[in-house]
């Protein structure tokens, strides 16, 4: 069965021992799929990249909990009760 590649640039495992920062550089911002025997072993992604992946799976999460509470009864407060 053919594997989902899910980068539009790959490496094998033996470019990235030899050059990390070139197979990054490689993926000019994006993930770049590395390959064990040309099946993807993982991806390496790019630390602005993940920083932005996480910030938006924190906005799910947030969206989902709102959506959650949305009908709730409201509790009015002041700030000066805070």
């Amino acid at each position: 069965m053919a594997e989902r590649i899910l980068a539009s640039r790959i490496a094998s495992i033996s470019e990235l021992k030899k050059n990390p920062m070139g197979v990054l550089a490689q993926g000019e911002g994006e993930s770049v799929a590395i390959l064990n025997r040309n099946k993807p072993a993982f991806y390496c992604v790019p630390a602005r990249a993940y920083e932005e992946l996480l910030d938006q799976l924190e906005d799910m999460e947030l969206n989902a909990i709102a959506d959650a509470r949305k009908g709730q009864e409201r509790i009015r407060v002041e700030l000066d009760e805070l």
